[in-house]
């Protein structure tokens, strides 16, 4: 047999919340815990070891103007490593970032394909913009082309009315969800408002984004029914700046959007607090920076949610959520090294030492 290069980390690996190892071993590109027998040279790293951290709601291939080049999407992907983010659940994107699967060097990528919103209910260019009667082909039709989810635009500013408002009827969601459940994808909605998530949950949705508009009526719903929300706390932190912008225009979505934002905080513990599976995610790719996740999971801590639990929400927990592995044997080597436990104080994320993709060593 002929003897291999290995990358060998030294220190804890914390393969799971309370499971802590001394060491593993990167063997062509997967994670054993044996020491390999034909070792002819290793690689050694040192430090605290957790999975490759995952941004739940990012948009690779997406700025604030619509679909961007390679050029861009791969300066972003590389942006997201780079903070320690080695798998990212997109949220939406206009553009084919398929080319991204060949790269070893690049995060992983769960797609939702492109955003399904309302005619002239959302940002230009980002989505397929379509009637309620439209909506069930359109479903089946991203849910064909993702990674096994499917991203509705639930709410947004209706210009009759001046504030957030729904943007399906109830019907239509019920029949656009079960054809994605029939076709093996599970559907997500951004939703800032309130009036939108009883109709969504109880027609089945998977997931909530953002979910500001949660209240003691509907956090019991999404409870009961294992309703998962991305809160994207770095995003709504935006809010007040889009407030005083549409004051003018829309004095009651600007004051709407600050009543979310004042309340931000106590709705994620809430939400917490009542069982509801809650992940990180940054919004990256749209007028927000890449390379967030480290400020998102402290966000979460700022809102109550303990630090292990936060750490659960964009590794070991979030994983299992997206059904990819974690630190189990054979399971590619995709981990991030710090100096410190990131237990202790997560704002440790915001230094990685090693980034470790396919057992290379890539930043």
């Amino acid at each position: 047999m002929s003897e291999r290069m290995v990358l060998r980390v030294k220190g804890r690996v914390l393969a799971g919340p309370d499971d802590v190892r001394d060491e593993l071993w990167a063997v062509d590109g997967r994670v054993t815990y044996e020491r390999p027998a034909d070792v002819r040279d290793e690689q050694v790293v040192h430090g605290w070891a957790l999975p490759g951290l995952v941004d739940a709601h990012c948009h690779v291939g997406l700025d604030r103007h619509g679909p961007v080049d390679e050029a861009t999407s791969e300066k972003q992907a590389l942006t997201d490593r780079e903070a320690g983010t080695l798998l990212i659940r997109d949220a939406g994107s206009p553009s084919d970032t398929r080319w991204i699967d060949d790269r070893d060097d690049l995060p992983k990528i769960i797609r939702a394909g492109r955003h399904i919103a309302r005619t002239r209910r959302y940002i230009r260019n980002y989505a397929h913009e379509i009637e309620p009667g439209d909506l069930v082909a359109y479903v089946a039709r991203e849910a064909r082309r993702g990674d096994g989810w499917v991203k509705l635009v639930g709410d947004w500013l209706d210009r009759e009315t001046g504030d957030l408002g729904a943007c399906w009827p109830r019907g239509e969601v019920e029949a656009a969800i079960a054809e994605a459940h029939r076709l093996g994808a599970r559907v997500t909605a951004h939703c800032f408002a309130e009036d939108s998530l009883r109709d969504l949950v109880e027609a089945g949705i998977d997931c909530i984004e953002h979910a500001t508009g949660l209240t003691e009526d509907t956090i019991p719903l999404f409870a009961e029914r294992g309703v998962a929300i991305v809160p994207t706390l770095v995003n709504i932190a935006t809010f007040p700046h889009l407030a005083d912008g549409g004051e003018a225009k829309f004095p009651r979505w600007s004051t709407h959007m600050r009543e979310l934002h004042a309340r931000r905080y106590d709705t994620v513990r809430a939400a917490y607090d009542a069982g509801i599976p809650v992940f990180v995610g940054t919004d990256a790719g749209g007028s927000l920076a890449h390379g967030l996740v480290a400020a998102e999971v402290a966000e979460l801590v700022k809102a109550g949610i303990p630090a292990i639990e936060a750490l659960s929400a964009t590794a070991w927990g979030a994983r299992k959520w997206l059904g990819r592995p974690v630190l189990e044997e054979g399971a590619p080597a995709d981990l991030v090294v710090y100096e410190e436990d990131p237990r202790a104080d997560v704002r440790v994320l915001a230094a990685p030492q090693r980034i470790i993709l396919n057992g290379r060593i890539v930043g």
